[in-house]
């Protein structure tokens, strides 16, 4: 008996290949997926006609100033009570916590100023808008500042099993979830103007590291102000003077970033920087 036709009403039933959700989640399509992560924004970006970000990240585990003076004061009762080995260990946690919830305070004062500057620019060509990590801590920090000020901020998510979790305060109309790491940095990179980097872990100098790795070596072409916020926590894990030393950085490589500790003077700089390059008729 002769094979049968397909008949039009099942030919109907076939996917084209870009509407394969399995296939576009296989690993075979992994390069398009990662084409998505690096075209989608760009489109977002060019139709909110934002070309210029003042990056601010550091840890997501650092807490507002209000919620650690909460958390320290529920463990002291708990001391009180019963001073078990955990609480003890919990409460030298608070205790830190709460030294920390300072540059948490800081970087939502310095974005709620920087936005508020930029907002006072006329029309949106230079207006420099406010990027973070987009989850919490000092990511959280640098969006709600901005909100206070009443501008818009882009959140650059990443899907993580821990600690990631979007924070209320970035704008959703521009702000992404990414899944791979280097896509989300090279946004983190391409449209910024100016850098911030507060205190944090892995993640935090993965990200410093790498820009300044591109800026050392000229791979970009674009010089921005990089400022390393903190200089008690930096100074202490990181002896950038020791890299000179022995040989393993120049010199005029710590000319690369500035290291501030207070928001009025980090603000003055910042201001001063991105006017110098970016709102004068001869800024370079």
């Amino acid at each position: 008996m002769p094979e049968q036709p397909i008949s039009s009403s099942h030919k109907s039933t076939f996917l084209k290949s870009y509407e394969n959700i399995n296939f576009l989640k296989s690993s075979p399509a992994r390069l398009i997926r990662v084409l998505c992560e690096l075209i989608e924004p760009e489109v977002r970006f060019r139709q909110n006609k934002i070309k210029n970000t003042i990056v601010i990240f550091g840890s997501a585990r650092t807490i507002a100033k209000a919620q650690a003076q909460k958390n320290l004061k529920d463990i002291e009762k708990s001391m009180a009570q019963n001073p078990t080995p955990q609480i003890r260990k919990n409460y030298e946690k608070a205790k830190r916590d709460l030294a920390m919830s300072r540059y948490y305070e800081d970087a939502v004062q310095l974005a709620e100023r920087l936005t508020a500057w930029s907002q006072n620019m006329s029309g949106n060509i230079n207006r420099f808008i406010i990027c973070s990590g987009g989850g919490p801590g000092i990511m959280e920090a640098a969006n709600k500042g901005s909100h206070q000020a009443g501008g818009p901020s882009i959140g650059l998510n990443i899907s993580l099993p821990f600690e990631q979790q979007p924070n209320p305060y970035q704008n959703p109309d521009i702000s992404f979830e990414f899944h791979y790491f280097f896509i989300r940095k090279f946004w983190f990179f391409y449209l910024a103007k100016a850098l911030v980097v507060f205190p944090g872990g892995f993640g935090t100098m993965d990200e410093l590291f790498e820009l300044l790795t591109l800026v050392q070596t000229k791979k970009s072409k674009k010089y921005m102000p990089i400022i390393i916020y903190g200089k008690d926590y930096w100074n202490e894990i990181m002896n950038f003077k020791a890299m000179v030393k022995w040989g393993v950085i120049d010199e005029e490589d710590l000319e690369l970033f500035h290291f501030f500790d207070d928001v009025d003077s980090t603000f003055k700089y910042l201001t001063s920087e991105l006017s110098r390059l970016y709102l004068t008729k001869d800024g370079k």
